[in-house]
C-alpha cells in the first residue's frame, strides 16, 4: 500500500473507533506482526484495538510511521529493518508493553 492509503485506513479507523487521543495510541513498523505487535507489545487479540497494515516498501512504512509519530502517538523512528514493510497501531493500556 501507498502512503496516503495507509494514512488513511489507520484514521478511518480512528474515527470508526472513536479513538481521537493520538498520545493513546501507539505506532510502530516491523517484518513480523505475531513477534512484534502480540509478542513484545503483548497487545490483546481479542476485544481491543489494533490494525496493521502492509506497506509497499520499508521506506514508506517508516514514513506513515513518522507522520504520526509527528501527529502525537507514541513510538520511535529508527526502528526496524529494511524487510520491516507492515505498519501497526494501537492502544495503549496497562495491558501493553511500549519500550
Amino acid at each position: 500500500m501507498k502512503f496516503d492509503e495507509i494514512k488513511r485506513k489507520i484514521e478511518n479507523y480512528r474515527r470508526e473507533y472513536g479513538k481521537s487521543a493520538a498520545k493513546r495510541l501507539y505506532i510502530g513498523i516491523t517484518n513480523d506482526v505475531e513477534r512484534r505487535l502480540f509478542g513484545f507489545h503483548r497487545v490483546p487479540r481479542r476485544d481491543y484495538w489494533w490494525i496493521y497494515l502492509p506497506a509497499d516498501d520499508a521506506d514508506t512504512a517508516r514514513r506513515v510511521e513518522r507522520h504520526f509519530i509527528e501527529a502525537g502517538m507514541q513510538g520511535g523512528t529508527g526502528g526496524g529493518n529494511e524487510n520491516s514493510k507492515i505498519v501497526y497501531c494501537y492502544e495503549v493500556s496497562t495491558e501493553t508493553r511500549e519500550n
